[in-house]
């Protein structure tokens, strides 16, 4: 449970914005808890935005909840799906890896806002968030262990489907689950604790297929069941409570959760397109890493390849430790938000550029560390920075929904795109998909200066 606290916690917005000191909650003007909550009591879709304080126990329980969910599903993104390409097809593994991780993005890019929505309208006595993260983390393990066991492409493609939409429908209810426990003077912290633990557990899931590399069924499964245990631990230490009302369901309103209208929300559009441009080109590099490090910088073995990229990952983390524990608490200190999403944006870029031309794995080293130091940064901020613009935060679920879809629909375009790239010029041409990588970054760091609700 978070730990109370009295009614003088800071509750105002960024500093400089145009509203005089507010709830998270444009509109809001009273400092006083009780004026926030009758609010946000309009439309009875989530609870009143959080004005209390979250202590250590939450957020090691949010912590603990990410790392699990994304080291059984990223791993199977950056290592054991190549590992599997492999096996199925030893001559073109790039191939399968192209054409099978495009699908599953699109699954999740469905199951994302529409569980985030549905979320917000389900009542239990167990809560709205909780019967979905639990249902959808079993059935996310499932899916892991027919993965695992796939014998053809067909039915890994089919599995890896599943599995998005499963791991995506408790992806989405975590976050609306952080939005309705964490105020706004802690958002800087709490996405801190997010990017460090999402960050590790990629790198965990590296080291774990070092050891586990000629074992693909515990490689795959091991994770999902890391998984299961962490997200229980979350559901009963997070707050999940229920609205009193809620509006009557329609289909119009649920196909209105995959779309919040850029117009009238410009600086939600603007941090949409900044999500999309910089998950789209640090994924069209992340899904071909092993292949890349075997490809480009020469070392064929699997086995070696993989502890190299490992130690380069890890190398890339302790950047991001440092830069994310940093960060996330000076931006909360100095009431700032888009100096360090687009700088560190843009960084990312140059990372990316540097990895078009290295020949050695002391540069492959290099390009992690830079490229580490700055996602370090940006995965602390961003998250603050998007649920501080959101349209409307009586409706976290559906808005955050929305915003995944910046995460899930570059995952079903860049490794399609990739392969494209790397097609041109008669093959493995992984200086021209560096370059558009970090193109597209780099204009993800542009669209983040014209935001105007934050600083």
């Amino acid at each position: 449970m978070s730990t109370p606290t009295s009614k003088e916690e800071p509750q105002s917005g960024l500093a400089g914005t145009a509203n005089p000191p507010v709830t998270a909650a444009a509109g809001a003007t009273s400092t006083d808890p009780a004026a926030a909550s009758r609010a946000f009591s309009v439309e009875g879709l989530t609870q009143s935005v959080s004005t209390v304080r979250v202590g250590p126990k939450y957020l090691w329980a949010l912590s603990l909840a990410q790392f699990g969910l994304f080291a059984a599903l990223l791993t199977p993104v950056f290592v054991s799906m190549s590992i599997k390409a492999t096996v199925l097809d030893p001559d073109s593994p790039e191939t399968i890896v192209g054409s099978v991780l495009p699908f599953g993005a699109l699954g999740a890019l469905l199951a994302n806002p529409l569980a985030g929505a549905l979320s917000d309208r389900t009542r239990t006595r167990w809560g709205r968030r909780r019967p979905w993260m639990v249902i959808g983390v079993v059935v996310f393990v499932v899916a892991l262990a027919w993965l695992a066991f796939a014998p053809d492409v067909l039915q890994l493609t089919i599995a890896w489907v599943l599995a998005q939409v499963a791991a995506n429908a408790v992806l989405a209810t975590l976050t609306a689950s952080f939005a309705d426990n964490v105020p706004e003077f802690q958002r800087g912290k709490a996405s801190s604790v997010i990017a460090l633990a999402q960050n590790i557990a990629i790198l965990a899931g590296l080291y774990l297929a070092v050891y586990l590399v000629g074992n693909l069924p515990v490689l795959f499964i091991a994770p999902g069941i890391l998984a299961i245990v962490v997200i229980l631990v979350y559901a009963v230490v997070a707050r999940d409570e229920l609205p009193a009302t809620t509006k009557p369901f329609s289909w119009l309103t649920l196909i209105a959760s995959f779309w919040t209208n850029p117009i009238k929300h410009p600086d939600f559009g603007l941090a949409w397109w900044g999500r999309f441009l910089i998950t789209f080109g640090t994924f069209m590099f992340t899904t071909y890493r092993l292949l890349y490090m075997q490809e480009q910088i020469g070392i064929e073995d699997v086995a070696e390849a993989t502890a190299t990229v490992a130690f380069g990952v890890l190398l890339y983390t302790v950047a991001l430790l440092v830069s994310a524990a940093v960060s996330g608490w000076v931006s909360d200190r100095v009431r700032r938000r888009k100096v360090f999403v687009w700088g560190s944006t843009a960084l990312t870029a140059v990372g990316l550029i540097i990895l078009a031309h290295v020949e050695s794995v002391g540069g492959f080293y290099f390009a992690e560390i830079v490229l580490g130091f700055a996602y370090g940064i940006y995965a602390a901020i961003d998250t603050a920075l998007v649920v501080d613009v959101l349209p409307d935060p009586e409706r976290p679920g559906k808005d955050l929904g929305v915003i995944n879809i910046a995460n899930a629909l570059p995952q079903s375009l860049a490794p399609a795109v990739g392969l494209f790239l790397l097609g041109i010029g008669g093959g493995q041409n992984y200086t021209l998909m560096l370059w558009g990588a970090g193109v597209a970054v780099l204009l993800g760091a542009l669209v983040i200066l014209p935001i105007k609700k934050v600083r």
